[in-house]
């Protein structure tokens, strides 16, 4: 199907493994950046200015989440809770007890790997972090562990962001520039606030700022929300939309799960119930992460391209704008000081978005100590290839993982606390709604039937069966809309002949309140929602 997937021998031939399309597109991904995203990434000096160049262990690893906030917010207890055991180096306490980036990922035996160390290491996605020098890699490590959720997915723990004073000691590197590099390399990324402290640090507002064009990746956790009563909660939770409103500048609100996410008793249970589907929401994210990790890297790699084409236009007008003899110097301030100008001026002649334009004061700093005439001028083979490339091999990628992932079983995260809520009856919605009474004996309709019963005959049955017209005149009394009571309806009416019995009255009844209640409505009636005198006549049908 595609040339270039010829040389990398592709996952297709192994058939039908989970890993085979990843590995596929895996291929596919890493031969596009090699042979038409690289050559203008060098040629500009894009990895000066913006991203280093990629390696092989950044289209090769495990979907990432990165952890983010301020310090006793519980982070590592968050992965403790996950993970449901212990890694190596875990500390967790009230005051600022993680002073390190911690990567926590799949290994045989349990041990840490020190940053110096894992900088080195070709097979880890790590190494470009080398260039943020000692002072951060004394504060970086690889806690390797055998843990079911780890062989899906790697967590880094971050550590917690300072507030007040204690944010002006300096960290001996550039935090948010390290928190800037995961998070371009990330699938996820996790803002996690405590119910008691929703300041944002001005530390925390730059780290949040760090992550600008990322803000599909971020999902924010109201941690420790068991802590506050309902009341408190809603001005807790308006507290914090209202703060993270000035620090992430974009029109959509953010997903916020709210919960307490440690395996200790709820100290206030009221809302035991939003708690709980909040979680099962939150790990419904994180599951799908390994089977959405192609598109990911498909995404960031088009994210990657747009902005390296953009950086060359701008680094070959300077190029084009320099003087050839006298006044470079002058020249160049006077360049630095147009470039928002410069920004409009291309935007109209290439029609690019102004999006996805780098941030104008961040450039003009790097753009001080380079020497513009060793720029180069503009290449147009080279922009061709990267525009050949997201016009038509990327397209034909896209298709690709469609076609692969619609032949695989889903791949999903296991293990830790994924596992205790996905079956048994503490499994999410387990004996709720619809679900209610599938594992009992008895008709679950049974036990409000003979209230059911009384309405039923005020509506004057004629050889034990009410018309059309007499149930729909008791079930508009519910308020909810035609279109569900035409679905509840056709649920109740078992033996489709337009009229209902006392027990295809009462499973209306029934349905009616599980809809009142907040719960959805089956599609086809469950078993053990059959009325005991229809359960033959169905089973003969089918």
């Amino acid at each position: 199907m595609f040339s270039w997937l010829g040389k990398q021998g592709g996952g297709r031939e192994r058939g039908g493994a989970g890993g085979d399309v990843v590995q596929t597109v895996t291929g596919g991904l890493r031969d596009l950046y090699l042979r038409k995203l690289l050559p203008l990434e060098e040629h500009y000096r894009f990895h000066d200015f913006h991203s280093p160049a990629l390696e092989e262990a950044d289209f090769e690893n495990k979907p990432m989440v990165l952890l983010v906030g301020q310090y006793s917010t519980g982070k590592t207890t968050f992965i403790r809770y996950l993970l449901e055991q212990d890694f190596p180096g875990m500390r967790i306490g009230p005051e600022p007890t993680t002073d390190s980036f911690i990567a926590v990922m799949y290994g045989d035996s349990e041990g840490n790997v020190p940053g110096n160390a894992l900088v080195v290491d070709p097979k880890k996605p790590f190494r470009k972090l080398s260039r943020f020098g000692n002072a951060f890699l004394n504060r970086f490590m690889c806690s390797q562990l055998p843990n079911e959720v780890l062989k899906s997915i790697s967590i880094i723990d971050s550590p917690g962001i300072l507030s007040g004073e204690k944010q002006r000691i300096s960290r001996g590197y550039d935090f948010c520039q390290v928190l800037q590099w995961f998070a371009e390399r990330v699938d996820r990324i996790i803002l996690l606030f405590d119910a008691h402290k929703l300041d944002i640090s001005d530390e925390f507002s730059e780290a949040i700022k760090s992550f600008r064009g990322q803000d599909d990746k971020i999902r924010v956790v109201l941690n420790k929300a068991d802590q506050v009563d309902t009341q408190q909660l809603m001005r807790v939770y308006g507290a914090l939309m209202w703060s993270l409103g000035k620090v992430i500048n974009t029109p959509e609100v953010l997903r916020v799960y709210i919960g307490s996410f440690w395996a200790h008793p709820l100290r206030n249970t009221e809302n035991r119930r939003l708690f709980e589907a909040e979680a099962q929401d939150l790990f419904r994210d994180i599951q799908s992460l390994p089977q959405k990790a192609a598109v990911r890297k498909l995404n960031d790699l088009i994210k990657r391209a747009r902005l390296a084409k953009v950086h060359a236009y701008i680094i070959s007008y300077l190029k084009k704008e320099m003087p050839s003899v006298f006044g470079k110097e002058n020249k160049k301030k006077e360049l630095i000081s147009r470039l928002p100008e410069i920004y409009i001026q291309l935007q109209r002649e290439y029609h690019i978005s102004a999006g996805d334009f780098p941030e104008v004061k961040k450039m003009q700093e790097l753009l001080e100590t380079c020497d513009f005439t060793k720029f180069h001028s503009l290449k147009p083979k080279l922009i061709e290839a990267v525009d050949n490339m997201l016009a038509n091999k990327i397209a034909s990628l896209m298709s690709l993982i469609s076609q692969e992932e619609s032949n695989m079983p889903t791949e999903m995260v296991h293990g830790g606390a994924f596992d205790g809520t996905m079956a048994g009856p503490f499994g999410h919605g387990y004996g709720e709604g619809v679900k209610e009474g599938a594992d009992e004996d008895e008709w679950v309709v049974a036990k409000d039937k003979p209230a059911y019963d009384e309405i039923f005959y005020t509506l004057s049955p004629i050889n034990g069966k009410i018309s059309g017209i007499s149930a729909k005149k008791e079930m508009v009394t519910s308020k909810l809309p035609n279109s569900v009571l035409g679905k509840i309806w056709k649920l109740a009416d078992c033996d489709g002949d337009g009229m209902l019995d006392d027990e295809e009255f009462a499973l209306a009844k029934h349905l009616i309140k599980i809809k009142l209640d907040g719960y959805e409505l089956p599609g086809t009636l469950p078993s053990h929602l059959v009325p005991p005198s229809h359960r033959k006549s169905l089973q003969t049908a089918e």
